[in-house]
């Protein structure tokens, strides 16, 4: 099972990492990472140095709250420069 989850959170960092084109594809990869490390964390609750029911829980806010910050982030994206491509968007400009 570990092999596993090692394997899944591989896969999508080398997604995020190979196919950097849009923002939504982006976004993707972090949300399949954030859930990789959220069955991770429901599996073992044994090796946690919290309460075992509270990590899966606390992992599971943070993750919906990063993909409702993603998505706003998405659409002012999309409102100001037309499309999503990363590659238009310069971040040094205000």
């Amino acid at each position: 099972m570990t092999f596993l989850l090692i394997t899944m959170f591989a896969v999508v960092l080398m997604g995020l990492s190979f196919h950097r084109m849009h923002l939504l594809s982006a976004l993707l990869c972090l949300e399949g990472m954030m859930l990789t490390i959220f069955m991770g964390l429901s599996l073992w609750p044994n090796q946690l140095l919290i309460t075992p029911l509270m990590a899966p829980l606390i992992m599971l806010t943070m993750s919906a709250c990063e993909a409702g910050l993603g998505l706003s982030l998405m659409v002012a994206t999309a409102r100001s420069h037309g499309n999503d491509n990363l590659k238009t968007l310069n971040l040094l400009q205000c």
